[in-house]
């Protein structure tokens, strides 16, 4: 038997390190914050454990200790005070992300990406103005009703790009560095990228969740963020889990419309499509690893079936290795820490 080749020469300690082809680092990492203008205290958030909703009053000290462990960016969610059928309060001046904006930016030295979305906003729980027009629809109650009889009601999309091009201006005000828009809109990149440039904020890049899949790993975040559809689902504009083809598409366009950063959301169940813009793109490559990918990790461990400490950080890893230049994770404090 020829032993020739043996690679676990190069798995002993001592050499094992200088040959890893992946590393980890806190940089890497963007960690998510929810600020909440509807209390006055910390929330604990019941299906992300270790993860709280914050008073816009508590934003900076709970940004400060994000940049304590080595994380240098965070993502700005908001739930507002109020909301309506437009998601007005999403690019109201002194809106909850405004506010926080201006406050994490005077007062730390954080990186502060915004998310740009309406979902949060909006009492229906949709990312734009509906459509006013359904098949079957009961005009009495209106398309807003519980029991709305068309479950193919979905966003006006051209009508949610003014609104979310308001929104990413407003946020630009406020001294966000970055933009996100997350809504999955047709054209979004473009008219965030007009409405900022018009501005005066050409400065601003934009990373796109460009790849935005309809998945059932964000039922967690939903609960964080009050962002849950109040009738219906979101595969009218969200991508479709079985289709690989088209992400590729989306994120040239995206590209094509301007974006610096493109954005594949969730991770871990996308990896090939993490790869493969890896490899089709030169921008950099964000990933975000979900809430559910967090909380399932966290069920697991709290049964005694995983070790989080390792789980958490093989996962991260995986993306990194899949190609991710970028993680927005609920993981990054603690795998920081660690490293």
């Amino acid at each position: 038997m020829d032993l020739t080749h043996r690679p676990r020469r190069l798995r002993q300690d001592g050499v094992r390190g200088l040959v890893s082809e992946t590393s980890l680092e806190p940089t890497d990492f963007i960690a998510p914050v929810f600020v909440d203008a509807t209390t006055d205290e910390r929330v604990p958030i019941e299906s992300m454990p270790g993860h709280e909703r914050v008073p816009i009053d508590e934003a900076v000290a709970r940004v400060e200790e994000v940049l304590e462990t080595g994380v240098e960016a965070v993502m700005l969610f908001g739930i507002p005070e109020s909301k309506d059928a437009e998601g007005t309060r999403a690019w109201a001046e002194d809106g909850v992300i405004q506010e926080a904006t201006r406050r994490v930016t005077a007062e730390t030295e954080a990186y502060v990406i915004t998310d740009v979305c309406l979902c949060e906003y909006t009492t229906h729980g949709h990312c734009g103005p509906l459509e006013e027009e359904l098949r079957g629809e009961d005009h009495e109650h209106g398309p807003a009703c519980d029991h709305d009889p068309d479950p193919t009601l979905t966003v006006d999309n051209d009508a949610a790009l003014e609104s979310l091009a308001r929104t990413a201006v407003s946020h630009a005000e406020a001294g966000a560095d970055m933009v996100a828009p997350s809504s999955m809109m047709d054209g979004m990149v473009g008219a965030i990228r007009a409405g900022l440039d018009d501005e005066g904020y050409e400065h601003v890049p934009i990373m796109s969740y460009a790849a935005k899949y309809e998945s059932a790993f964000y039922g967690p975040f939903r609960d964080a963020a009050d962002g849950a559809p109040s009738f219906g689902d979101r595969r009218h504009y969200q991508m479709d889990p079985a289709n690989s083809r088209e992400a590729l598409r989306e994120v040239r366009l995206d590209a094509q419309e301007g974006a610096d950063v493109m954005m594949v959301k969730p991770a871990l169940p996308y990896l090939d499509i993490v790869s493969a813009v890896r490899r089709e793109f030169d921008h950099p490559v964000a990933a975000y690893n979900v809430s559910g990918e967090y909380a399932m990790l966290h069920a697991a461990a709290e049964k005694g079936w995983l070790d989080l400490e390792e789980v958490a950080r093989e996962s991260l890893l995986s993306i990194k290795r899949a190609g991710a230049d970028l993680i927005l994770t609920y993981f990054a404090e603690d795998v920081a820490s660690e490293l």
